[in-house]
């Protein structure tokens, strides 16, 4: 094995693992021994059970590689570690040129890799957002015809006890207003207007929607932060933050029902970059918020499309305040990720955002 092999491996920020031909580990690169959670000499010593226990998927990728001598690949593959965690990952194995019988093992979090197709998905969905107007001018006709029926009565020749008319003119109320407020969400969405960023310190935004969640539709469950208090200003807009946090603590208030626990977390995570909108250079979003609940999270089936316009889990929801919530992020730079994880199951909402440049002009 070269040392220039032993450099590269050294050098790279994804977890990467040579393997001798007998199919043992031999060298881990540091992103490996702590996504393997197991030390370089416990993967020589021991192999591949080191990090999985016995008869893992990984030594079968392994083994086909050596067997066919050429290039394999294993996608969204589950992997089991010793210890009960578990991931998803793209294992990816290839020869090593100068050293027959050697190959190189690299591992791609499927977390990382959703994160860069999500991102666009995300952005596309805000570049769209004249569509989704369109589509709400069809929700807005349906309510017209009961307004209409209703008033042509009113001006009608027939007479009506006042009971009649008073349940006729609460019919165009409520119609009106829920008018207005598919007007209002429309309008959200058809702001194609970019968004004014600003140097914002994510914790005071995060106190201000903690004590409106507290004073109304949070007042009955139990809300706990864990901050990390050295995180640095965010590139963002306040009103626009809030009203996204204001969101997420809603729907996880909604979902606990009484007596349940959402909590907020904050934590700085150098060195994740995803690809920039229009073939730019990758973005740093190191910023990450977490909206944690122990409710019964999303039906899965509706899980990869909970950002998506119309697609509510709600009795009577619009499915348009998280489709409004990654729009907002998008404008951002940032993302939005919805998970179901840990033991018991609980439902994160995972926002990353970037860093306000230094000197604050934006």
């Amino acid at each position: 094995m070269s040392t220039a092999a032993e450099h590269l491996l050294a050098g790279l920020a994804v977890p990467a693992v040579l393997v001798r031909p007998d199919g043992m580990p031999a060298r881990a690169n540091l992103a490996a021994e702590v996504f393997l959670n197991a030390s370089e000499q416990a993967l020589t010593e021991r192999g591949w059970p080191a990090a999985f226990g016995q008869n893992t998927a990984v030594e079968d990728v392994v083994r086909r590689a050596h067997a066919e001598g050429t290039s394999c690949a294993a996608y969204d593959l589950a992997l089991h570690f010793v210890g009960g965690r578990t991931a998803r990952a793209d294992i990816l194995v290839a020869p090593v040129g100068d050293a027959p019988g050697w190959l190189a093992v690299a591992f791609q979090t499927r977390a990382v890799a959703t994160l860069v197709d999500r991102q666009v998905h995300q952005q596309g969905a805000a570049r769209s957002a004249v569509g989704v107007a369109a589509m709400l001018a069809h929700e807005i006709k349906n309510p017209l015809s009961g307004i209409r029926g209703a008033a042509q009565l009113l001006d009608g020749d027939v007479p009506m006890a006042g009971d009649d008319r008073r349940e006729l003119t609460d019919l165009i109320v409520t119609e009106v207003d829920r008018i207005a407020k598919l007007v209002d969400r429309m309008e959200s969405f058809t702001d194609t207007r970019p968004l004014k960023l600003h140097p914002e310190n994510i914790h005071e935004v995060l106190g201000h929607v903690r004590r409106v969640a507290e004073q109304g539709f949070g007042r009955d469950a139990t809300i706990r932060e864990r901050y990390d208090p050295s995180l640095p200003m965010v590139a963002g807009n306040r009103d626009a933050l809030i009203q996204v946090f204001l969101n997420l603590l809603k729907n996880a208030a909604e979902a606990i029902g009484e007596n349940g626990r959402i909590e907020i977390t904050t934590a700085y995570k150098p060195g994740l970059r995803v690809r920039g909108e229009g073939g730019r250079s990758p973005v740093s979003l190191p910023l990450e918020v977490r909206v944690i609940d122990n409710g019964p999270g999303i039906d899965p089936d509706l899980a990869d499309h909970v950002f998506e316009p119309f697609v509510s889990t709600k009795r009577g929801g619009s499915g348009l305040g998280l489709a409004l919530v990654a729009k907002i992020i998008a404008d951002h730079g940032g993302v939005i990720e919805y998970e179901r994880s840990g033991e018991p199951p609980r439902t994160i909402f995972r926002v990353l955002l970037p860093v306000a440049p230094a000197g604050g002009s934006l």
